[in-house]
């Protein structure tokens, strides 16, 4: 009984023993498939995180195309509407100027009669002013009507040499000045200095400076001055011809007309 029971006794040790290695093999199996699993997950989740950051880094990159894209519509934008500002302005001055053209021959019909009438104003005025480079102001008179009956000269410019014309009427205004030629008295001609005060009065001086007259506007002769007049006559010729320095000097001047 003795012997058995030991034997039963080792044998049932050497049976749980086994029996007990045999537990932990099969325990064994599933940790180390838990293991597996986790690091599959740890890989997969970096794999996941690589893809994650991809994802950000694109869409970062694309938040950034996209501020850049719409910059540039800001700037277009404002580009576009500067340029339609410009296009507009410059409609507006073209339909200007086609007004101005389409009211051209209008213009032509109402210059062109004042033109005539203005050679014909000029042409009275030269006639009934004082006689002082008549020759010269009667000549630039037909050469203005000649002109505007020329085909050949534009309208624009017959109108300017007008203008010239009456421009230099002004002048002689408010001038001094000095032109030798010929006068004649009692039937014969003397040469005399004719000089003439703007347009309030007109002298005569022989070259001798021994004689002068004054044109009397109302009778168109010449009037003699006294000789007491000479030196001052002679003071303005001076002055009018630079060979004396701008001084005060004394002429009679015709008596003003009375207001009607």
């Amino acid at each position: 009984m003795s012997k058995v029971s030991n034997k039963t006794k080792i044998a049932t040790a050497l049976i749980g023993a086994l029996a007990l290695a045999g537990s932990n093999l099969v325990m064994a199996d599933p940790l180390s498939d838990v293991q597996k699993a986790d690091s599959k997950i740890h890989t997969e989740a970096a794999t996941s995180q690589k893809k994650v950051d991809k994802y950000f880094d694109q869409a970062q990159d694309m938040m950034f195309e996209y501020g850049s894209v719409v910059d540039e519509r800001e700037s277009l934008k404002s580009y576009n509407d500067y340029v339609a500002g410009l296009v507009a302005d410059q409609q507006a001055t073209i339909n200007s100027i086609q007004g101005d053209i389409n009211g051209v021959d209008a213009l032509r019909q109402g210059v062109v009669p004042l033109m005539f009438k203005m050679v014909d104003a000029l042409e009275q005025f030269v006639a009934l002013d004082l006689p002082f480079n008549t020759e010269t102001r009667v000549a630039r008179v037909e050469n203005l009507k000649v002109l505007l009956n020329s085909a050949e000269v534009t309208l624009a410019e017959k109108y300017r040499l007008i203008l010239d014309a009456y421009s230099i009427e002004r002048e002689y205004g408010t001038t001094l000045s000095v032109k030798s030629g010929q006068l004649e008295l009692d039937g014969k001609n003397v040469l005399v200095d004719f000089f003439n005060f703007g347009r309030v009065s007109l002298y005569a001086m022989s070259l001798d400076q021994k004689s002068a007259w004054m044109f009397n506007e109302e009778t168109k002769a010449w009037d003699s001055l006294e000789d007491t007049h000479l030196r001052e006559l002679t003071k303005g010729i001076r002055i009018a011809r630079k060979q004396g320095a701008p001084d005060l000097f004394s002429l009679p001047i015709p008596a003003a007309e009375a207001a009607q």
